[in-house]
């Protein structure tokens, strides 16, 4: 029987291929490398903290907390339950961690109780259509790839599907009822991939740097150079794709050939497996990293009292070291470079150019767009209470899914073409996740300048003439928005630059460098060794050689005013002396400010600050059928693949009568009942 199949498969998959020793061989394997990396990343950041690193001041504010207290969207959609094989209406609530939430209701939500799901959404992929989940299902797995036009093992309830897709986790299906729902909910799942995958903290000076570095290594060590698709979400969850990378083929190679049944049947037992696995996978990498962690940290203290006491002499003995290695590789590196590499800057450049910089110009006139409205509110009368309302959904404005979606599909257009191969680029998702991020800072940047300019504005001249006000507040936004985002954009070109050149040329240069370098390894103190690593040194250099090429090829865009990008020479005044003054005071709250009332159909949450018993706006954006009452509870109001004729049709179609030929496990059971069903 099925379920006799899937309880074989998966005892053969964790008895024989081991996901527990494969993990453990890893951890150690990683754990060696990261306490290596440690004591380097404690050295550069203790460095740097000493030193400082200068840089171009942002004329924008920066909001610390942007999301306190706030969730970011909310709705209702319908989910495919795997347990018994039946579609269910789903409340959805998604906080500010961007963890996606499933209720069975909104008052179930509403009364704090635990969701039936949670998901986290790193590492997936948002899909529209059958068609392309059934295209990446096919080539999941060797020898169950289906006919052309062959059926799906999951029949959608409407034609307007959205399915999260990971590699080897569960997959998450969902349908809406129209094509406009359908895209808005696009838009919200691709925000919560896109925050999800941007798990590593960047405050963490010490412990992320060292991860990133140990991870890199550690790859290529293995062969693998170049960008990595899976480096996305936690800790944790990078390295359990890093023990997948290697187990998931062997997976294959053992199951595939012993799966029995349709192709169907195949295909949905093989991924019950790979989640099985991943999840195990996932539990030990967690417990391993955190304890790698907690003891690394807890030798933080006496490595930093001695970098204070040597810093100097470590400087210098890593700059002797440095000259040694340089002269070894800079001949090969330079020669690579002319060679294989500097042809190539230009047209890389353009390449993440033209894209990128049509978002920041999107991000520029989708806030312009705001404030026009805003304006035009004032000029009609509208009075300050709607005031309050517009800038309060203002103030939301970097979080709304929805309305930054066109910024966010212009840099999705990236493509490196035929330089991908070259360079062992394995996809551009990395730069454009990185991009997506940037532009969503940069709106919230503009939106926080223009709310303190505009509320300082306000208290000093009163609300006469408040048109005339917006409009000083936003051209002053706006110059410094452009002067950020010429700033901003240069550094990610660089950086993704050095991305892409850098693991090229280590690829060609360590064959003949990585065996020479022990010998330097003499050249260093036996205090300082932990602090100076003769690999890192040498990637150093490396990276020296290239890094003037890439600074004139962006100077260069810069001097020729491409896409709007400011010389480095251009300083913008400082018109506004007191503005940073601004940033340390507290969010203005304009509800409370101006007394306006909440919209209808949003969700509030206690008290806005001062007392004044208006309830502030405490969902960025709701997700709401054009007339139809948020949320629609009944799933008898869902329509099929084709037009029912009766109600009792719809029901046979959301609600079929199905065997159970799957096992419950007990990580789903969070799905049923209270008595292990699903709860009608």
């Amino acid at each position: 029987t099925p379920l006799v199949c899937y309880g074989c498969f998966l005892t053969v998959c964790l008895s024989v291929c081991a996901p527990a020793a494969r993990t453990r061989g890893v951890m150690k394997e990683f754990s060696d490398v990261y306490e290596q990396q440690y004591p380097v990343a404690l050295f550069n950041s203790v460095r740097f903290e000493i030193e400082g690193g200068g840089g171009t001041q942002s004329q924008l504010l920066h909001r610390k907390d942007p999301l306190a207290g706030r969730s970011i969207f909310s709705g209702s959609l319908f989910q495919y339950l795997e347990e018994n094989r039946k579609w269910r209406n789903r409340f959805v609530s998604v906080p500010n961690s961007y963890i996606i939430s499933l209720y069975d209701s909104k008052a179930a939500h509403e009364r704090g109780l635990h969701p039936k799901v949670s998901i986290n959404c790193a590492g997936y992929k948002a899909l529209t259509s059958m068609e392309e989940y059934m295209e990446l299902i096919n080539s999941s797995l060797p020898d169950t790839k289906g006919k052309a036009g062959s059926n799906p093992f999951i029949k959608c309830a409407t034609q307007f599907p959205l399915i999260l897709w990971h590699p080897y986790a569960r997959h998450h299906y969902f349908c809406v009822m129209t094509e406009k729902e359908q895209k808005k909910w696009h838009a919200v799942l691709q925000d919560c991939i896109r925050h999800s995958n941007n798990g590593l903290p960047e405050d963490c000076t010490v412990q992320t740097p060292a991860f990133t570095d140990a991870v890199r290594l550690y790859r290529q060590a293995k062969g693998h150079y170049g960008t990595w698709d899976m480096m996305c979400g936690t800790p944790t969850q990078i390295l359990a794709n890093l023990v997948m990378e290697t187990l998931d083929p062997e997976l294959k190679n053992t199951i595939g050939p012993r799966l029995k049944g349709k192709i169907q049947q195949r295909q949905r037992n093989w991924m019950l497996i790979s989640d099985a696995v991943y999840r195990q996978v996932l539990s030990q990498t967690s417990g391993q990293y955190q304890a790698l962690v907690e003891a690394c940290e807890a030798q933080r203290a006496p490595l930093d009292a001695r970098l204070r006491t040597d810093m100097d002499q470590i400087i210098t003995s890593k700059e002797h070291v440095s000259s040694k290695i340089r002269a070894l590789v800079l001949p090969k590196a330079e020669q690579l470079l002319r060679n294989n590499v500097q042809p190539y800057i230009n047209s890389i450049l353009d390449a993440l150019m033209e894209p990128t910089s049509r978002g920041f110009s999107e991000v520029r006139d989708v806030f312009f767009r705001e404030l026009v409205e805003i304006s035009k509110n004032s000029i009609n009368g509208g009075g300050k209470e709607k005031l309050g309302d517009h800038m309060e959904r203002l103030s939301m404005l970097a979080f709304h899914p929805v309305k930054m979606q066109s910024c966010y599909e212009k840099v999705e257009q990236l493509n490196l073409e035929g330089l991908q191969q070259r360079f062992s680029v394995s996809s551009t998702s990395v730069f454009v996740n990185r991009a997506q991020i940037l532009m969503g800072e940069q709106m919230d940047n503009a939106v926080y300048t223009f709310e303190q300019i505009l509320n300082q504005s306000l208290e000093a001249k009163g609300e006469s003439d408040l048109c005339k006000t917006i409009q000083r507040c936003q051209d002053r936004v706006l110059k410094k928005y452009d002067y950020d985002s010429s700033t901003v954009r240069k550094k990610f070109f660089r950086e993704a630059l050095l991305q892409i050149i850098i693991p090229y040329m280590l690829q060609h240069l360590s064959p003949s460098c990585s065996p020479e370098l022990p010998r330097f390894k003499e050249l260093i103190f036996e205090d300082f060794s932990r602090f100076l690593l003769v690999e890192n040194v040498f990637e150093e250099v490396v990276l020296q050689s290239v890094t003037k090429d890439i600074m004139m090829a962006v100077k260069e865009a810069a001097v020729q005013r491409r896409h709007n990008l400011y010389r480095d020479s251009i300083i913008l005044s400082n018109s506004d002396p007191n503005l940073n003054l601004l940033g340390e005071t507290s969010p203005v709250d304009w509800t409370t400010k101006f007394g306006g009332d909440e919209p209808e159909g949003s969700f509030c949450g206690g008290m806005a600050e001062g007392g004044s018993g208006k309830k502030r706006r405490q969902v960025v954006s709701m997700i709401q059928l054009d007339g139809v009452p948020l949320p629609y509870e009944s799933c008898l109001e869902v329509p099929g693949p084709r037009s029912p004729d009766s109600v009792d049709e719809i029901r046979d179609l959301i609600n079929p009568v199905v065997e159970v030929v799957l096992p419950v496990s007990k990580e789903n059971q969070s799905d049923t009942g209270e008595n292990g069903r699903e709860a009608d």
